[in-house]
C-alpha cells in the first residue's frame, strides 16, 4: 500500500526536484539503513504500520540544496501523517486522490510557516484562497494581488518602513481575518494588486493593513519580475517572513527570505532556488554575473519569453559554433550587435537591454567574465542525435551544451539546464 500510494505523488516529487529519480522501497528486517553518499542524494527512513521504508532521491549532475532537502522532509512527514489517516484498504482510492491533489500543498504550508509549530491551517487556507483567485478574471484581465506575512512585531516593521517609499494604511476597525469570501468584492484585489500595494498580515492571517508604494521606484524590468524589491522588504519583516502573490500570468508565487521562490504553475509546485543555478554555473561564470543571469532567467520564464544562453568554455571557437546569424548580413542588425558585444551583462541589465537581447531569436553567448560575446547566433545542430525530442530551442540547447553550460527558457515558462549534450535539470 505505501508503494502504491507513493506512485500517486511520484511525478509531483520528481517535478519539484527538477527531474531527479525518486523511489520508495521496503527495508527488510536486519537491513542497515544507508546514508546519503553525497549531496546528490537524499535518503530518508519512513515508517508505515510498523514497517520501515526507505525514500531515496538522486541527481547525477547537480547537488541538492538545503532548501530542497528541508522541503522533502516536510513533504515526507505529511505523507506519513496522511497515510495514518487513510490506512484502511477500503479507502485506498480516497487516499491516492488526497495525495495527488493535496500533499504538496500541505508540504508548502508546513515549509513556509517557518517555526514548525502550529499555524498550519491559516497558512494553507491562504494558499487555497489565492489558488482559487488565480482562475478569476475581471473584465477579461487576470486577477492579481499580494500579501506580506510579517514575523516580527508589527510596530517594529512599520518603523523600519519610515523614510522609504512605502506608505502604511491601517485598517483599524476594519481589520479582519482572511476567510474564503475575502475577495467577494473585486475592489479588494483591484485596489491591492500585488504590484503597487500589498496586504499586510500576521502568521495567523489577520490582516492589519496595506502598504503602498508612494513612487514608481526603479524601472528595472528584471528586478520587478523577479520580486527582488519584495525580497529586500522581507528582511525588515522578521526571520521567516514571506510574501505570496497571484501574478499576471495567474500563477501563485511565494517569495521567501532566503533568496528563493516557490511557484504554483500548471497544477504543480516548484522551487526556484538560486543555489541550484549557482552550483551549476560555479567555476564557469563569475559570481556577480551568476546572480544577474539567475534572476534574468526567472524574469523571462515569468514573462513567457524563450531564450537559449551559452556560458562558453574558455577554449570555445565561436566561428566553429556559429552557422549563421538571425540578423544575417543586414548592416543595421550587425551594427546593433556590435554595440553590445563585450558589454558586461550587469551593465546590460541596468540599461534594460539584457531582457531584449535574451528574448530575441537565436543563441546568446557569454564568457566566464560575464561579457556578451555574441547574440542572435544560429548554431550548427547537424551533430545532434535524432533521438532528441523538442523544438528548435531544445535542439540548439543540446548542441550548444557541448561548448559550455546552457540555460534554456521555453516560451511557455519551463527552465532547463544542459551540459554535455543532455538536460540535467528542469524547473516549471
Amino acid at each position: 500500500m505505501p508503494k502504491s500510494a507513493f506512485s500517486a505523488i511520484e511525478n509531483s516529487v520528481r517535478a519539484f526536484l527538477g527531474g531527479a529519480k525518486v523511489s520508495l522501497t521496503e527495508i527488510q528486517d536486519g537491513e542497515t539503513v544507508p546514508e546519503a553518499k553525497d549531496r546528490r542524494e537524499i535518503v530518508v527512513r519512513l515508517e508505515f504500520e510498523n514497517v520501515a521504508y526507505l525514500f531515496r532521491a538522486s541527481r547525477k549532475e547537480l547537488s541538492f540544496t538545503p532548501t530542497e532537502v528541508n522541503f522533502i522532509h516536510e513533504l515526507l512527514t505529511a505523507f506519513e501523517g496522511l497515510y495514518a489517516g487513510f490506512s484502511a484498504k477500503s479507502y485506498a482510492a480516497h487516499f491516492r486522490t488526497a495525495l495527488l491533489t493535496s500533499l504538496t500543498d500541505i508540504a508548502v504550508a508546513r515549509y513556509i510557516r517557518g517555526d514548525r509549530k502550529g499555524v498550519f491551517w491559516p497558512t494553507q487556507s491562504l494558499i487555497q484562497l489565492l489558488k482559487s483567485l488565480s482562475y478569476q478574471r475581471y473584465e477579461g484581465v487576470p486577477a492579481t494581488t499580494g500579501f506580506l506575512v510579517y514575523r516580527t512585531q508589527l510596530d517594529d516593521f512599520l518603523i523600519s518602513l519610515e523614510k522609504t517609499r512605502y506608505d502604511w494604511l491601517d485598517l483599524g476597525d476594519d481589520r479582519q481575518r482572511i476567510t474564503g469570501d475575502f475577495f467577494r468584492n473585486p475592489l479588494s484585489y483591484r485596489f491591492v494588486d500585488g504590484e503597487r500595494a500589498l496586504f499586510v498580515c500576521d502568521i495567523r492571517m489577520n490582516v492589519k493593513g496595506t502598504i503602498r508604494t508612494s513612487s514608481a521606484g526603479a524601472r528595472d524590468v528584471i528586478e520587478q519580475l523577479a520580486n527582488r524589491e519584495t525580497a529586500a522588504l522581507l528582511s525588515r519583516a522578521g526571520e521567516g517572513a514571506f510574501a505570496i502573490f497571484v501574478n499576471k500570468v495567474s500563477e501563485v508565487e511565494i517569495v521567501l527570505d532566503k533568496d528563493h521562490l516557490l511557484l504554483w504553475r500548471k497544477g504543480y509546485w516548484g522551487i526556484y532556488d538560486a543555489d541550484i543555478y549557482r552550483d551549476f554555473l560555479a567555476g564557469h561564470l563569475e559570481k556577480r554575473s551568476i546572480d544577474y543571469l539567475v534572476w534574468s532567467i526567472y524574469a523571462l520564464s515569468k514573462a513567457r519569453h524563450g531564450t537559449v544562453v551559452l556560458i562558453a568554455n574558455d577554449d570555445t571557437d565561436l566561428d566553429a559554433l556559429r552557422k549563421g546569424s538571425v540578423g544575417g548580413r543586414d548592416p543595421l542588425s550587425r551594427a546593433l550587435i556590435r554595440h553590445v558585444r563585450g558589454s558586461k551583462i550587469g551593465n546590460l541589465k541596468r540599461t534594460g537591454e539584457l531582457t531584449r537581447i535574451l528574448s530575441s531569436d537565436g543563441l546568446t553567448v557569454i564568457n566566464r567574465r560575464g561579457e556578451l560575446l555574441d547574440t542572435g547566433v544560429i548554431i550548427d545542430t547537424s551533430q545532434v542525435s535524432d533521438l532528441v525530442t523538442g523544438g528548435g530551442r531544445t535542439t540548439a540547447a543540446t548542441a550548444a551544451s557541448h561548448f559550455g553550460r546552457v540555460v534554456k527558457v521555453s516560451e511557455d515558462g519551463p527552465v532547463e539546464l544542459y551540459r554535455d549534450g543532455r538536460p540535467i535539470y528542469r524547473f516549471g
